[in-house]
């Protein structure tokens, strides 16, 4: 489990295929400070450690066809910066929302830049997350716990701190840029209890 805040970037190093699975090569410095088995979220999908290269700053994950398929991991370029964030301690503070690194889909960015001294992204908002989406409410981007400032039929907006964007891989995101998508979990449990016909009562 994690908290959305994002602690450290890397840069992906190479990805290699394994049929449909495949290995991440990450450069971070956090590869100083980790155990082969301890889990990671690299742009916010939750991945295990495998190999840990210290003189060369680089932690090798396995991904699988589910995760390769479901986020932009198996999509974004050799050389890109990666958001890193390591697994929520339970004695710890939870300064973000709680984040499972179970990414939901891929989403584009429409549009990113300055507006009346905020740095605001537009998300495209596709049909599959429309139900789990509020305004005000928490949504994790590439791994980064961000409140939903506005919503259109077709898109919603968040508005980025400077810290933020100083420390994570935001402020290279452009038009086009391809974001995993995490909606908040307790909004998941509670559509399901509706679909399925479930209505506790207090």
């Amino acid at each position: 489990m994690f908290t959305g805040c994002v602690t450290d970037t890397g840069k992906l190093h190479s990805r290699e295929s394994i049929g449909k699975s495949g290995t991440l090569k990450v450069i971070t410095d956090l590869a100083s400070e980790v155990c082969a088995g301890d889990s990671i979220a690299v742009n916010g999908a939750c991945l295990t450690v495998d190999v840990i290269d210290e003189d060369a700053k680089g932690i090798v994950f396995h991904t699988l066809a589910e995760t390769l398929s479901r986020t932009n991991l198996g999509k974004i370029a050799v050389g890109s910066a990666v958001n890193l964030e390591r697994a929520l301690s339970f004695n710890g503070r939870l300064d973000g929302h709680l984040v499972s690194g179970h990414i939901d889909g891929v989403a584009a960015i429409l549009s990113a830049g300055e507006k009346d001294e905020d740095h605001v992204i537009e998300i495209e908002l596709p049909d599959w997350i429309k139900a789990l989406v509020i305004e005000k409410g928490s949504i994790a981007v590439d791994g980064v716990s961000l409140t939903i400032a506005s919503l259109t039929e077709r898109s919603f907006f968040v508005h980025v701190i400077p810290y933020t964007l100083d420390k994570t891989n935001l402020s290279a995101a452009v038009a086009g840029t391809l974001v995993n998508l995490e909606a908040d979990v307790i909004g998941k449990y509670v559509l399901r209890a509706n679909q399925i016909g479930l209505n506790p009562t207090v």
